[in-house]
């Protein structure tokens, strides 16, 4: 019979990616979610019954334990960018992340694959990089042989990070931006897929590895290239830190008192990891470690972002018509 891998998170962003390629592995995939009625699309990533979401809310033991069950390697694909209700950082990327890997020991499971992010510290400032932090010690105090993964800001045609800021483009001639002279190492969401193949498959060991893509750029750089692509001229205006907090503290206070109706645009915590660069530090295990060369942006980003320029599909042949010599 072949193998199972459980994915938790499994049909988000980047675990769509990782029950796509253990599929075509060969191997079984359990894809547990919150919402399995929601996630019906991943059946079609394999042969009939090869692909199959469950149930599954990393704050409950018991669900945790019944997505375990039987799995051979496990997956945790689960994060949060913001706090929501009962999906506080410490919920999810600490005491989450802990239960997976404890009961994934306790269940005999040969191999677990962890993904964290780049700039992850106990130390930091930033709720969000200090659960991370903390969510792969405990990892590492269950599952010591677990593989932990931590990319920078992840791009691919379903990103919260490119999408964003193209849509922002639609409605002003301005692009306010915070941290635009911090440095990023955007990853194709599917080379992280990849890397956690090698995980789950043995070919790579287990440990910390740190990923980054192949181009090193400013955030105000990475946002130039993305009007680039979209054909629209904006005004890009870097936002003082000093101006930027008291307005995160605004719209902190918007979203509760609206009940989450109305969501921040950015964090106090956001604020915090935009303040320094996210990229792989010197001396780091990588993607070289690991066998894979990462995708350059330049081949991913035309193959979605062109839905925001301001003729869709038809810019390139407007850009073409104009070449023509009238008769």
């Amino acid at each position: 019979m072949s193998k199972l891998v459980t994915i938790f998170g499994g049909s988000g962003f980047v675990g769509r990616y990782v029950a796509q390629r253990m599929a075509r592995e060969g191997w079984r995939v359990r894809v547990a979610t919150r919402d399995p009625n929601e996630a019906l699309f991943v059946r079609t990533y394999g042969a009939v019954g090869q692909v199959e979401p469950v149930f599954c809310n990393i704050r409950d033991e018991a669900s945790v334990r019944c997505a375990l069950t039987g799995a051979d390697a496990v997956v945790n694909c689960v994060a949060v960018l913001t706090e929501k209700g009962r999906n506080s950082f410490q919920a999810i990327h600490v005491d989450g992340a802990a239960r997976i890997a404890r009961l994934a020991a306790e269940e005999g499971v040969a191999r677990l694959v962890h993904i964290s992010a780049l700039g992850a510290d106990p130390a930091s400032a930033s709720g969000y990089s200090r659960s991370k932090a903390e969510g792969e010690a405990a990892v590492l105090a269950a599952f010591p042989r677990a593989m932990i993964l931590r990319p920078s800001v992840l791009f691919g045609a379903e990103d919260k990070f490119f999408n964003r800021f193209a849509a922002m483009t639609r409605f002003g001639p301005v692009l306010p931006i915070v941290g635009g002279d911090s440095r990023f190492q955007p990853v194709y969401v599917d080379d992280l897929a990849r890397a956690v193949v090698a995980g789950v498959l043995g070919t790579s060991g287990p440990g910390i590895y740190e990923l980054g893509g192949p181009e090193t750029l400013t955030l105000r750089a990475l946002v130039g290239k993305m009007l680039g692509l979209v054909r629209r001229r904006r005004l890009v205006v870097n936002l003082p830190f000093g101006i930027a907090r008291p307005m995160a503290a605004i719209m902190r206070l918007v979203q509760t008192l609206s009940l989450g109706i109305i969501p921040a645009q950015f964090t106090r915590d956001q604020l915090i990891d935009l303040s320094r660069d996210n990229v792989v530090p010197d001396g780091a295990r990588g993607f070289r470690q690991l066998g894979i060369e990462p995708v350059a942006m330049d081949a991913v980003l035309p193959d979605y972002l062109w839905r925001f320029r301001p003729s869709g599909q038809f810019a390139a042949i407007k850009e073409s018509a104009k070449n023509l010599r009238k008769a």
